[in-house]
This record gives C-alpha cells, sequence and structure tokens, in this order.
C-alpha cells in the first residue's frame, strides 16, 4: 500500500481534515449537543454496504483522532481490500459526542475515496497484462484534491502531478499563445534554468508535426499524445522511438482502454478517475451489542 503519500503529504491531509471539521462543526455540533451528554461513551461501527475496494481507512482514524485524540479506533478491513456487503470494517469507541460529530466527514471522505478506488481498480485490473500506468488527473473536487489522489493509488493506479506547483505540463494553449511549439519549449527553457532546482516537464502533442518540434529538446520528461486514435498512437510512438516516455490522454474510455493500452504506450491518464466515480455506500452505525 502507498504509505509513502501520507508521509510527503501529512500537512495537506491535516490542512484538509482542519478545514473540513470547521465546514460542517463550526461552532459546535447542536445536534449532539441537544440530546446526548458529554461524558456519554458509545461504540459505533462502519458498515460496508455495497460490493467494492475499500479507502480511506488511514483518513478516517488521522481524522476521528485529530477531533478527538482519545477515541479508540480498531480496524477491521487493510486500505485497498475488496470488500462486500456487510462487511464491518471498522469500530470508533469513545465519546459519543465526538463519534457523531464527525461521523459525516468521515463517511463522506471514505465514500468518495471507496469509489475512485474501486474504478481506478477494475481499470487497471483490465491492462495490467501491458506495462501501460494509469494516470489521474488535476480534474479533482476542489479542496479534496490529497484524499482523491491518495485514493488513486490504493485502486493500483499512479498520480499525475499534484498541482501547477510540482511539475510543468506544455498544452495546447500555451502553445497557441506563444506562437507555436518551438517557441513555447525555448522560453520553458529558460524559465526552467532559472529554477532552482529541476521540474519534470510533460509536453503535450496533437500531432506529428509537434512531436518532431519536441524530440530535440531532451529536457522533455514525456511527450503527452492528445486526443490520438489508436491507429495514430501507434504511428505517434514509432516516430518517438522511445526517446521519451510517452502517454496518451483525451477520450480514453472504459471500452477503448485495453486497445489503447495495448499500443505500447507508457501511460494513460484519465480525469474519469476523480470525476465520475461512484461513491460507494458506507454508513456508521451504532454498535448496541
Amino acid at each position: 500500500m502507498p504509505s509513502y503519500f501520507l508521509k510527503q503529504y501529512k500537512n495537506n491531509i491535516n490542512h484538509f481534515i482542519d478545514e473540513a471539521l470547521k465546514e460542517d462543526i463550526g461552532l459546535g455540533d447542536h445536534s449532539g449537543q441537544s440530546c446526548i451528554s458529554k461524558e456519554a461513551e458509545s461504540t459505533a461501527k462502519l458498515l460496508v454496504k455495497e460490493e467494492g475496494i475499500l479507502a480511506g481507512i488511514e483518513l478516517a482514524e488521522i481524522l476521528f483522532k485529530r477531533y478527538d485524540s482519545r477515541l479508540i479506533f480498531k480496524p477491521l478491513a487493510t486500505e485497498g481490500s475488496k470488500v462486500k456487503k456487510g462487511t464491518i470494517a471498522f469500530t470508533i469507541q469513545g465519546n459519543t459526542q465526538s463519534i457523531l460529530a464527525t461521523e459525516r466527514l468521515v463517511l463522506n471522505s471514505m465514500q468518495r475515496m471507496s469509489g475512485i478506488a474501486s474504478l481506478t481498480n477494475r481499470l487497471y485490473q483490465k491492462i495490467k497484462h501491458t506495462s501501460c500506468q494509469l494516470l489521474d488527473t488535476r480534474k479533482t473536487t476542489p479542496n479534496f484534491r490529497y484524499p482523491e489522489k491518495w485514493a488513486v493509488l490504493i485502486g493500483g493506479g499512479t498520480n499525475h502531478r499534484m498541482g501547477l506547483f510540482d511539475a510543468l505540463m506544455i498544452k495546447d494553449n500555451h502553445v497557441d499563445f506563444c506562437g507555436g511549439m518551438t517557441e513555447a519549449l525555448q522560453k520553458t527553457e529558460q524559465y526552467l534554468n532559472s529554477l532552482p532546482k529541476p521540474l519534470e516537464v510533460v509536453v503535450e502533442a496533437r500531432n506529428l508535426s509537434e512531436i518532431n518540434a519536441i524530440l530535440p529538446f531532451n529536457w522533455v520528461s514525456r511527450i503527452l499524445l492528445d486526443n490520438f486514435t489508436p491507429k495514430e498512437l501507434v504511428t505517434a510512438i514509432q516516430l518517438i522511438n522511445k526517446k521519451l516516455p510517452t502517454e496518451a490522454s483525451g477520450n480514453i474510455t472504459e471500452s477503448n482502454l485495453i486497445e489503447m493500452a495495448e499500443t505500447g504506450v507508457d501511460y494513460i491518464s484519465m480525469g474519469a478517475l476523480t470525476y465520475a466515480a461512484k461513491p460507494i455506500d458506507l454508513s456508521l452505525k451504532a454498535d448496541l451489542s
């Protein structure tokens, strides 16, 4: 399981949790405070209500304990495991008001993450016989990017850049605004030389002419082949001839994914991994046993 993600983005995850708690709880949970005593303690369990890939177990534990460090979290399923309807994923024990106050945020996060992990895993299984890796994109929910990209990893995918700040992607609009591919990359090279440390650079190509313009720039990290058909993709990959890694993107769906991966392309990026995933139905229930 990609434990490095949490280590690398721990501060970002904590920031997400803090802001999400403020959004939902504000100055206090009136519902819980109205009928539950401050001293009451209880146990609740996370019930899985449909089959899928479970994601967000680690996030749930961090979230509960960030709100109330006295809560006792007991995982009963592992991150990335395939779960069935009726599975109990974890129990949470402690102050009843704390459990109720954090319930919705835990569910919202895990349902969404599990949906993304499930979709990613389904698509990953279709192409795992190839060497092609499945990438996410920046087409994520505002302020929920870190959990969503975490879920892609859990499902078997690979993360693209996290945002505009950690890698460059020279796309069609950059090229057109600069007056052409060569002009855009010459300016990009000057910019890169001014930076204190190197950054990955992905360059989007729309046709073979743009590929030929990219190839002389050996500092380019990867060529993104945008909206190429499978036949066009094969031709482009032959032209590139392993000089640079290749990525396919645009108009790629579950129905043509295998055909695209079998062209020999190194990566396929799909925004649908995050924006089109259906959440998995989960529920936090009082454990009265």
